[in-house]
């Protein structure tokens, strides 16, 4: 089935141009186009989407707040963030927010097709250079942080698949190594989300980290 996109980015030039790359993929299709964020809402109301590919600085209402909005309207909705800046703040707000990935626009055309469907796959993708200044700020976050009592009335089974989410897998990638259906596997995070009072899956990823559940 083909994957509908919604295409998020303020320079005409650059958005044809990720919209070519996109389409190169005949699993995916740029569906709408929006220059800002207050664009993007508007086009959401009317156009069914599975994910959208956002810029980071745009006029009218940026990539950061259309975050918040996105995700505080369409839970469901993958956001995947595509910017010129390698900004670990911008990495951590976002994520924070409910985007899935932050991706940098230098990287190749393979890569970012596969962040697509990674992302649509249930996965979360961070840039390895931004990955690697954003995980000292979430491990030093984890040592100030009192760890979450509600982590023992986890399963062992359940901490093993908080461990992978905050691994950045993805359900399939979660199944195959716990020998597990895919459909277990979402039940799963059904009741670990709801037991830690987490809203989403990248909630869940930072949660990981902070506890120290991530190697």
């Amino acid at each position: 089935m083909t994957k509908r996109i919604l295409l998020v980015e303020d320079q005409t030039i650059v958005r044809n141009g990720l919209k070519m790359i996109i389409e190169q993929d005949d699993r995916l299709q740029v569906t709408a186009e929006a220059s800002d964020g207050l664009e993007a809402l508007s086009l959401l109301e009317q156009v069914h989407i599975d994910l959208v590919v956002m810029d980071i600085r745009m006029p009218n209402m940026n990539g950061i707040e259309a975050t918040k909005h996105i995700h505080s309207r369409f839970p469901k909705l993958k956001i995947l963030i595509l910017t010129t800046f390698d900004d670990e703040e911008y990495a951590y707000q976002t994520l924070k927010d409910g985007a899935s990935g932050f991706l940098v626009k230098s990287s190749e055309p393979k890569k970012l097709l596969a962040s697509i469907h990674s992302v649509l796959d249930g996965g979360m993708v961070i840039q390895e250079d931004v990955a690697a200044k954003l995980m000292p700020k979430l491990f030093q976050q984890s040592v100030e942080r009192v760890p979450c009592p509600q982590l023992a009335n986890l399963t062992v089974r359940e901490l093993e698949i908080v461990k992978l989410v905050g691994e950045g897998k993805t359900n399939k990638e979660i199944a195959a190594t716990l020998f597990l259906s895919i459909g277990t596997v979402k039940n799963h995070l059904t009741h670990i989300l709801n037991e830690l009072a987490l809203r989403d899956r990248t909630q869940l990823a930072i949660y990981a980290v902070r506890n120290g559940l991530v190697d």
